[in-house]
């Protein structure tokens, strides 16, 4: 296609100062010249990186429009510096709205998958509290807010919270990788500060939500209970009948990529080909 450049080599941003300061890995497209549509922000899973199906399907979709793509890899994660055992919520958070503070956009459409969700939401918060680009919209694939409260803590194990209060942490069996998701007290004790399903959550903006019925990760009641969360928001809930949590099959990613299109018509005054 021609106006879809090729991939550019990651920059790198430091985030924090001292002993937290660490590096983090970014890919941004730019828009292309007198395109005045938001920006498309992607935000991974936890374990997850900017490299993932969905992620590349989104740029390519930006590509193809000629429109700002900005991802970026958490700490701990893909090409970013730091202790994946260190990360957090509230560390994560900082480091997406660094990345966009950067980067700088006029205005944004968040694309969240699954504890990305969650963090999309956190920046929405932090956003309208604190300024910067405007929120045009939010896609959110199998979004987990609330993950360590709501579906980690309640479930845990007696010898999970052994290892939690003797070691700082706990290991669970991963079905994407040979290596087990590492759970840290120090992530459970920070997602606390960082709930949202605790009151209304006002986006001031279109949210639309993409769940899988078969998610063996996050029930599809977790999703439902996020739009009890979101009423002044106008919010569509699709529902994927035998999606997974990964909803990343062909139909999937087509659902994903209608999605965005959907929210990129609704916030932009001009005709965009999408």
């Amino acid at each position: 296609m021609s106006d879809q450049m090729p991939d550019s080599a990651p920059q790198f941003l430091t985030v924090g100062e001292g002993e937290a300061a660490r590096e983090i890995a970014m890919l941004v497209r730019p828009a292309q010249a007198g395109n005045g549509a938001p920006a498309l922000v992607w935000l991974s899973g936890y374990r997850s990186d900017m490299s993932g199906t969905k992620a590349v399907e989104l740029d390519g979709l930006a590509a193809e429009l000629r429109l700002a793509c900005i991802r970026l890899d958490y700490s701990g994660h893909g090409l970013s510096g730091g202790s994946f055992r260190d990360g957090t919520i509230s560390r994560w958070l900082e480091e997406a709205l660094a990345v966009i503070r950067h980067v700088a956009p006029d205005r944004v459409i968040l694309v969240g998958s699954s504890m990305g969700g969650w963090i999309a939401l956190r920046l929405a918060q932090e956003l309208a509290r604190q300024g910067g680009p405007k929120l045009a919209g939010m896609v959110l694939i199998a979004p987990a807010p609330d993950f360590t409260l709501e579906l980690i803590e309640p479930n845990l194990k007696a010898k999970e919270r052994k290892s939690l209060a003797e070691r700082g942490y706990f290991e669970e069996r991963s079905q994407y990788s040979p290596e087990p998701n590492i759970y840290t007290r120090a992530l459970i004790e920070d997602g606390r500060k960082n709930r949202v399903l605790d009151g209304i959550i006002e986006t001031g903006c279109p949210v639309h939500i993409l769940q899988g019925m078969k998610d063996a990760d996050v029930p599809h009641a977790h999703a439902m209970k996020l739009v009890e969360h979101l009423p002044a928001d106008d919010v569509v809930l699709t529902f994927v009948r035998d999606g997974d949590h990964r909803l990343s099959r062909a139909g999937d990613i087509a659902l994903l990529l209608s999605a965005v299109k959907g929210i990129i018509r609704s916030s932009t005054n001009r005709q965009m080909p999408v």
